[in-house]
């Protein structure tokens, strides 16, 4: 499977860039770039959720679940 489609999924047309994102996510792997907010460093997203959870208008989507077995 790509990497990139395990990452979560910002709608850039949705997006207030507000930041609240950004301020949540604890890899800063998200910033506001041109009044919105973009995945900076893909490679560090660890798919936590916070972001998804914390936006406002809904502009950030984690269309999977991490299940781990034990």
């Amino acid at each position: 499977m790509d990497a990139t489609l395990i990452l979560p999924r910002i709608d850039s047309d949705l997006c207030t860039g507000c930041g609240d994102c950004v301020g949540v996510c604890h890899v800063n792997a998200l910033a506001i770039q041109e009044l919105r907010a973009v995945m900076v460093r893909a490679d560090d997203c660890d798919y936590c959720t916070d972001c998804e959870a914390i936006c406002p208008v809904l502009a950030i989507a984690c269309p999977f679940e991490v299940v781990v077995a034990g």
